[in-house]
């Protein structure tokens, strides 16, 4: 019995310790799923360029096109093709057919999608750079030569206290 107790102890501590460094991890930039167009789609009459001006796209993101499954296509070509509307020779046809189509964007590079039957010629294009995500911020330098506020409440007070919890912890599992 004395065995098990003292097992469940350090399991309680390894999670505890566990949570911890979680808590104290960063938070990771996860991906962004764009509707092309906002709420009004893939769709002619929009200005696809006012529409991705000032958006960040990143290596990982994913561009989802939603339209009518009946009229529009969603093709993939180069920088000429998509500044001449052709859409004899698309890079890639990314249309699935059932007007929902996602597009990954997993390199980096400048995208240049179309519509082609003609709906191009009415503005359905749209240019989309995608590059690297930034590095994370740096922390900032401190401004004495004394520690900073959070690194002493994490190296001072947030992990002995995470140990003594733990140590508390593992002496009432121990005495039951």
């Amino acid at each position: 019995m004395e065995g098990l107790s003292r097992s469940i102890g350090w399991s309680a501590a390894a999670f505890v310790l566990t949570c911890a460094v979680l808590v104290m991890m960063p938070a990771e930039v996860s991906a962004v799923r764009y509707i092309v167009g906002a709420n009004m789609g893939w769709n002619s009459n929009v200005n696809y360029t006012i529409w991705a001006q000032g958006k960040h796209f990143y290596l990982g993101d994913w561009l989802f096109f939603v339209y009518d499954r009946n009229q529009m296509n969603v093709l993939e070509v180069n920088k000429t093709d998509y500044e001449n509307c052709t859409s004899d020779h698309p890079i890639h046809n990314w249309t699935t057919g059932a007007g929902r189509d996602v597009v990954p964007l997993n390199v980096t590079k400048t995208y240049y999608f179309i519509s082609g039957k003609g709906f191009c010629y009415g503005g359905m294009k749209v240019a989309i750079h995608v590059e690297k995500l930034p590095p994370p911020p740096s922390s900032l330098p401190e401004r004495s030569g004394s520690p900073g506020l959070l690194s002493t409440f994490r190296g001072q007070i947030f992990v002995p206290t995470l140990f003594a919890i733990a140590a508390v912890w593992d002496s009432f599992l121990y005495i039951g």
